[in-house]
């Protein structure tokens, strides 16, 4: 969800909307208290030219590492490869024209401009969210290349659900903060922008970071109920999923809530209360969100990052990755998870499933891999 601030008080120079090309080519942004100065607006070119370059290297390397190693190729992990491909597509289509329009100090591509970046960073970055967020909870099945389908389908839906509005008469997009950037108008007063608003942040914000927490309070629990057959690994495991629980959740905060609040700010606020000034930090955390999704979503993924150090020594594909994080399918579901004893394994040998079969494999490292698909 790209929520890129709108300073209230820009509203102050005109209501609802931008009066035309020329008008955003040739204005200049103010050097006033509230404003940035040239050398702010080269921090801010600085941070953004930062956030573009590590965007796309992260980003990439992603997308080569799962385009030369077939055992990568599955339903969970094509949707962990779409995500990359959302921020790729924010740091493409977005991140330069802001970075540019910092360069100069003004928004350089004219009204048209302003409400395809407004609409092209909300649509990449919510369908972002919407992976990240419903991959995560435990109700999701994907256990095949149908399925997984159909979810990233429905999320590119849902997205479209939430950024088409403004050009519908529901909000509008237009400048934002110190006028180098462009999303949805948080300063309107009107109740069709107010709905809007409240809206995105509860259905685009704060009920993400609800499922995230909830679902993963339900994995957590179902892997202390797996505990009881294998203790050790269940730990390990368990160790492994708060240690991504704590980071998804604190990198969310981070990212995402100072940009939700200073926009409630900025709607429901007295006017003037968020400066342009006010609103670059909250608004730079966002786009920084594009640098740090691969680290969090995908290299937690043992599978993947032992494939991306085979990339990196150019070597091929490693053995131990077969049998790692990947989700059970429903027909595979671990008997012990039910309370049920195995009966081919024992319950300090449990069973390991390939990455394209169901059948047994051995294990190739020195430690216990358990699947977990809990099943509410």
């Amino acid at each position: 969800m790209v929520l890129y601030l709108h300073g209230s008080n820009l509203s102050t120079t005109d209501s609802s909307s931008l009066s035309s090309d020329a008008t955003l080519r040739d204005s200049t942004t103010p050097q006033s208290r509230d404003g940035l100065s040239r050398s702010g607006h080269t921090a801010v070119a600085v941070c953004l030219g930062f956030i573009l370059v590590a965007g796309i290297l992260n980003n990439s390397m992603t997308l080569l590492v799962f385009a030369k190693f077939r055992c990568l190729w599955t339903p969970i992990n094509l949707i962990l490869l779409n995500i990359s491909l959302s921020d790729v597509l924010v740091c493409v289509f977005g991140t330069p024209f802001s970075f540019a329009a910092s360069l100069r100090g003004r928004w350089l591509i004219g009204e048209f401009g302003c409400k395809w970046y407004g609409f092209a960073n909300s649509l990449f970055v919510l369908s972002y969210e919407r992976y990240s967020t419903v991959l995560r909870s435990s109700k999701v099945d994907v256990s095949d290349f149908r399925k997984a389908w159909l979810f990233i389908g429905g999320t590119w839906f849902y997205s479209l659900l939430w950024t088409l509005p403004p050009f519908l008469g529901w909000s509008s997009y237009g400048p934002e903060g110190p006028g180098t950037t462009c999303s949805v108008q948080w300063h309107l007063r009107s109740p069709t922008s107010v709905s809007y608003v409240l809206c995105l942040f509860i259905f685009c914000l704060l009920l993400p970071l609800m499922l995230m927490v909830y679902s993963y309070g339900r994995i957590l629990f179902a892997i202390r109920r797996v505990g009881k057959v294998n203790l050790l690994a269940a730990q390990r495991r368990e160790q492994h999923i708060l240690l991504m629980v704590l980071s998804m959740v604190s990198c969310y905060m981070v990212c995402w809530m100072p940009y939700g609040v200073t926009a409630l700010m900025a709607t429901f606020g007295r006017s003037g209360l968020v400066t342009p000034l006010a609103s670059v930090v909250p608004s730079i955390l966002a786009k920084f969100s594009t640098v740090v999704n691969p680290i969090i979503y995908v290299f937690f993924n043992n599978q993947f990052y032992r494939c991306f150090v085979a990339f990196i020594k150019c070597s091929g594909e490693p053995q131990s990755v077969h049998g790692e994080e990947h989700p059970t399918p429903r027909n595979h579901q671990s008997d012990a998870f039910h309370g049920r004893k195995p009966a081919s394994s024992s319950p300090s040998q449990p069973r390991f499933l390939c990455s394209r079969t169901a059948t047994p494999c051995s294990c190739r490292s020195d430690r216990n891999i358990l699947f977990v698909h809990y099943t509410p």
